[in-house]
């Protein structure tokens, strides 16, 4: 057998079976039917049709998010993106801080790149791009987490580095959308900055606050796997502009603390807080394990793999994906818990805030990779589903009388209007909207094939 016939034929040793291809799963499962993919046959994951869901996403993102953020938080007069604004529309102040500013930089270059390349979308995130650089810290300094209205600093920086790391996803979105590749030049050198600044033993990532148990602070240096989420994220959209050998490094660096140092191979979970050497802690924050940063940090990593054709790489980070989704999921209530304090008391924070938003949208997305690349049947017709589904009849504010969404919930998400008066959530919400409604839309124009063997060669990356 040559190479190449080979290397084809060890692929299903490599990658399970229904990752293969959409022919092989549907095999497996006795679902082969003929013209599986004509026009007279609808779309669609499990109940829902695809063309009613790419309408829904439309209407949640065009017709509520942003008429929202139009009206009431973004600044037309000084820039910027006024969060701290209730669902009724009233400012309860006109503080910025600098990570939302950030954010919202992303989110409405990525609009302006992706949706019809409207100026006033370019115009709102240069505007607020700006207004931070009035607080540009020279050096090794940090930016301050919060600004006034004007762009003047309030408070100094936490001296925590995520803050500046969503500040360079931002200008190399923005890089990416006008054409000013100074931006990313800028980005780059944010990124290089706190990756120093995370590598001193020294560094002090502040207060788990997720995390109740007698050793809730955080040691000096110690290794956090969102700082490896955010630095994934940010990098991996930075080198589809250019190649770069520093930031490759960087991510690879993250990737692998993700994938082989933060698996945990005890509870075949990931461990949020590692000591600055990557050993575990002596301590219970051993048993911690923040399961909506997990996924968070997961899905990237199928991105990336995606981008290398890194067969392994793609499905190691999918089956956990997969595993942390299944072990967070509520089986009383539904819906996914952000963070398991202790895995072996099997203590899981339910007492506030447990069902943010964000940590049930990242499963999400996370699962739409898993349809568009192979086709996936847990993920097509039962997780999007059941996670759709809880999504919409728990969240929506519809039904209370109020645009967008539930941010912040308890474990049976009651609605309190108290608990959704403290911010408007600039970036995880129309994040999800953005990426879902661009592969609902690749989905339907490929007819629902799996884009797999197209985006992947059989290459083993060993």
């Amino acid at each position: 057998m040559d190479r190449r016939k080979f290397m084809a034929a060890s692929i299903g040793s490599i990658l399970l079976s229904k990752y293969a291809n959409a022919e092989s799963l549907l095999k497996k499962n006795n679902l082969i039917r003929k013209n599986l993919y004509s026009d007279d046959i609808p779309l669609k994951f499990g109940d829902s049709s695809l063309l009613k869901l790419r309408d829904d996403y439309h209407h949640y993102l065009f017709e509520d998010f942003l008429p929202f953020m139009d009206k009431y938080v973004i600044d037309d007069k000084y820039g910027g993106f006024m969060c701290n604004t209730d669902l009724g529309g009233t400012n309860i102040n006109t503080d910025k801080a600098t990570w939302t500013e950030g954010r919202g930089i992303w989110v409405y270059s990525f609009l302006y790149s992706n949706f019809g390349k409207e100026e006033k979308y370019l115009n709102i995130a240069r505007n607020s791009l700006n207004l931070i650089l009035k607080t540009k810290p020279k050096g090794d300094d940090l930016w301050p987490d919060t600004i006034s209205r004007e762009g003047n600093a309030l408070t100094p920086s936490s001296k925590q580095i995520s803050g500046d790391i969503l500040v360079a996803e931002g200008l190399n979105e923005y890089a990416r959308a006008s054409g000013e590749w100074k931006y990313w030049n800028l980005a780059k050198d944010i990124i290089l900055k706190c990756w120093k600044i995370y590598n001193n033993p020294d560094y002090y990532p502040g207060i788990v606050t997720d995390y109740q148990g007698p050793d809730a602070f955080p040691f000096p240096g110690a290794k956090i796997q969102g700082v490896s989420m955010i630095m994934i994220i940010t990098i991996n959209r930075m080198l589809e502009s250019q190649n770069d050998p520093d930031l490759e490094k960087i991510i690879s660096e993250c990737t692998d603390a993700v994938i082989n140092k933060h698996f945990n191979p005890e509870f075949k979970l990931n461990n949020e807080l590692l000591n600055h050497d990557y050993s575990c802690p002596n301590n219970e924050l051993s048993q911690f394990v923040y399961t909506g940063i997990s996924i968070e940090t997961l899905w990237p990593i199928m991105e990336r793999a995606i981008k290398l054709k890194d067969v392994k790489l793609f499905q190691i980070a999918a089956e956990r994906f997969k595993r942390h989704a299944e072990v967070a999921w509520d089986g009383v209530y539904g819906g996914v818990f952000r963070s398991l304090n202790n895995v072996d008391k099997n203590l899981w924070e339910v007492e506030k805030l447990c069902k943010v938003l964000w940590a049930q949208q990242e499963v999400l997305n996370g699962i739409m990779i898993l349809i568009e690349q192979t086709g996936d049947e847990w993920a097509k017709n039962w997780w999007f589903e059941k996670m759709y589904k809880y999504l919409t009849d728990k969240y929506l504010l519809k039904q209370y009388g109020y645009p967008l969404w539930i941010f912040y919930a308890d474990r049976k998400v009651t609605f309190e209007q108290k608990q959704q008066n403290q911010t408007i959530e600039n970036y995880h919400l129309p994040r999800h909207l953005m990426l879902t409604y661009l592969a609902i839309d690749r989905i339907i124009k490929n007819r629902g094939k799996p884009v797999w063997t197209a985006a992947m060669d059989t290459k083993d990356r060993n």
